[in-house]
């Protein structure tokens, strides 16, 4: 009956929250980290679309755990702002140096360009207007506003439609709405294509690079095989030689005998 006191049990409960506590920060791997952010892009609509998103980062949390990875809704969120924090502060340095110092910037790269076209994309269907700056500050700041409280969420998204209306109070005209999203568009698509450019470039460096060591790598493999050829061929000269050699000793060897046994013959006559 001394097993079942309250006191036991409160031990063991103790034991097992310890033990969660060690698990909580397992190291994420490279694999599991883009399994995360594929799984991340899928929601991302509903992130921008929903006031809660606990529940969209239990429902991460889940497909998670159906690809092998045990991740609390918890960990999945603070990876994400830790993520994000690093993919903005790669955001001046040069592309060779992002990819070494931040492996996983294009996947969220990409996950931030399809966002800011549903925006502008919305916008135009809208016909809400605005400018350059304010587009681009929802696409870098909206991060914080849909991880804080449901409070400030709704604060942010107030401010966000005043704005808006202010926009479109202060716009001369539908034709100005459509210039300045038009503007907004083009500055996307130069941004896209310069991307686009650079990565051309670092991969066409890397083709040349890969193109050299490969040539280099022919050379050296013709040198060793005209190498080879050559011994060979010298083996076989030699071994031609021996032959020779070995055929004149046999025809030495066949004369003095034949000449031996007409001798013994001549004396028996």
């Amino acid at each position: 009956m001394e097993g079942h006191r309250p006191p036991p049990h409160h031990q063991q409960h103790h034991v097992s929250v310890n033990v969660d506590a060690s698990d909580r920060f397992p190291q994420w791997s490279i694999q599991e980290t883009k399994e995360f952010l594929m799984i991340r892009a899928e929601l991302d609509r509903s992130f921008m679309e929903t006031k809660r998103n606990k529940l969209l980062w239990e429902v991460i949390a889940t497909k998670m755990k159906e690809k092998g990875y045990n991740r609390s809704a918890e960990q999945c969120k603070c990876k994400w702002k830790n993520l994000v924090t690093r993919y903005k502060g790669c955001e001046t340095m040069e592309p060779e140096a992002t990819r070494q110092q931040f492996p996983f910037y294009h996947e969220l790269q990409a996950i931030f360009a399809a966002r800011m076209q549903r925006m502008l994309w919305a916008e135009a269907e809208g016909g809400a207007s605005g400018s350059k700056k304010k587009a681009a500050q929802l696409s870098s700041d909206e991060e914080d506003d849909n991880e804080d409280s449901d409070g400030e969420k709704g604060s942010t998204r107030k401010k966000i439609k005043k704005g808006k209306s202010n926009s479109i109070g202060s716009s001369s005209g539908g034709s100005g709405s459509i210039n300045n999203l038009k503007e907004i568009l083009d500055d996307f698509l130069k941004q896209q294509m310069q991307m686009e450019a650079q990565w051309r470039e670092a991969f066409e460096a890397r083709e040349n690079e890969r193109r050299l060591k490969e040539m280099e790598w022919r050379h050296a493999m013709e040198a060793l095989e005209s190498e080879r050829i050559m011994m060979e061929q010298r083996w076989r000269e030699r071994e031609e030689q021996r032959r020779m050699r070995e055929e004149a000793r046999a025809e030495k060897r066949d004369a003095l005998i034949t000449a031996l046994l007409n001798k013994l013959r001549r004396e028996d006559m």
